[in-house]
């Protein structure tokens, strides 16, 4: 399995057709069948879920709920539901591979259901919801390297059927939203190409050093729970893997939906 990061922007993305981002993730589906072999499960690390102290995932037998974790939008966003089955033993497979890399103790929650960060998406991508999901979370008090080496551990996934993806934005600053018509500030837009240019060109090390090496990153990102989920996906493929932009649109004038394939060298 290749890993992905997927830029889930507004949450509105759920219900507006004209986000050009909505598109890409509902074409998802006929692309990944194509050939390829459907992922027995998914593990989604989202930048909606952020635990102070440990990494925790969620152990959860049955259905997943679905979490409103939102406010201020339409009422029919609230009755959305994305009643994917739990991934236990996926669950259980990423505590062990966690704790067997010194990232300990992992905890378990389970009674969580699924964020927005991951049912928006995935209802586009996956709209039958008969693929098992369990969620993984950040820690925004740790830094990028920490979550690229979590993401090195849960390599053996990849190869046991289970699509890795981090769910966040690739430009996250809710204060500087503007018009959809507006142009992209030079802040957003110069973060955006730094961060392309840096993947594309396989420079890893100065993507987990982002607040040091890129242009605007305290701008672009003032708390870096929607960019850590990148690191995970991007160390779970691997120091040698290979990055691809797989789409790049923008809404409300400086939310970049950049999203990114990696591939692991063979």
């Amino acid at each position: 399995m290749d890993t992905f990061f997927l830029s889930h922007g507004a949450v509105t993305l759920s219900v507006d057709e004209t986000i050009p981002a909505r598109a890409f993730y509902k074409s998802w589906l006929p692309a990944a069948i194509a050939g390829k072999q459907a992922p027995r499960a998914i593990l989604v690390v989202s930048a909606h879920w952020d635990t102070e102290a440990t990494p925790t995932v969620n152990v959860v037998h049955g259905t997943n709920d679905t979490i409103y974790d939102f406010h201020g939008f339409p009422e029919a966003m609230y009755k959305l539901k994305y009643p994917a089955p739990g991934a236990p033993d996926v669950a259980e497979r990423t505590k062990k591979l966690l704790e067997d890399a010194g990232f300990g103790p992992v905890s378990e929650d389970h009674g969580r259901g699924l964020d927005h960060g991951t049912w928006v998406p995935l209802m586009l991508m996956y709209p039958d919801a008969d693929i098992p999901v369990c969620q993984l979370s950040v820690q925004s008090g740790r830094d990028g390297t920490y979550h690229y080496n979590l993401g090195k551990a849960l390599a053996p996934l990849r190869d046991e059927g289970v699509l890795v993806i981090g769910t966040g934005t690739a430009t996250h600053n809710l204060s500087k939203m503007g018009p959809h018509d507006a142009p992209v500030p030079k802040w957003a837009s110069e973060f955006d190409t730094w961060l392309k240019d840096s993947l594309l060109d396989g420079r890893y090390d100065d993507v987990k050093q982002y607040e040091e090496k890129a242009p605007y990153a305290k701008v672009a990102h003032p708390t870096p729970d929607h960019f850590y989920p990148l690191h995970v996906a991007l160390g779970a493929a691997g120091d040698e893997s290979k990055a691809e932009l797989i789409h790049h649109s923008w809404t409300n004038t400086s939310i970049s939906y950049a999203s990114y394939r990696f591939t692991a060298k063979n």
